[in-house]
């Protein structure tokens, strides 16, 4: 049995770098909403919502929020749709590298 690089068991990688990851975006997005004139409420939603997110089991939790966000003020559910998919992203992202970046078990 051969086993590759992508399929070699790895330990668990810590949670700091990939939940810092997901802040930064969170505090940066902050000034831009400000700037850009976006809707504040907006960027308070995606907060709130990256900070709930910890299991994978709520983000149907999340994405109920923000459908029924979106469905009251457009603009809002949309602005808070954007940061939370890209505070996400990065946070998965981060978590996958620091994962994969780590020496396979034997």
């Amino acid at each position: 049995m051969r086993t590759t690089t992508l399929g070699a068991p790895r330990p668990i990688p810590g949670r700091f770098l990939p939940i810092a990851a997901g802040a930064g975006v969170i505090a940066l997005a902050l000034p831009v909403f400000l700037v850009a004139g976006w809707p504040f409420a907006g960027w308070v939603i995606a907060a709130s919502s990256v900070l709930a997110f910890g299991m994978m089991g709520r983000l149907l939790a999340v994405l109920v929020v923000l459908v029924a966000v979106a469905a009251s003020n457009r603009t809002v559910g949309l602005a808070a749709a954007l940061l939370y998919g890209l505070a996400y992203t990065a946070e998965l992202s981060v978590s996958i590298a620091s994962y994969y970046a780590q020496e396979p078990k034997a």
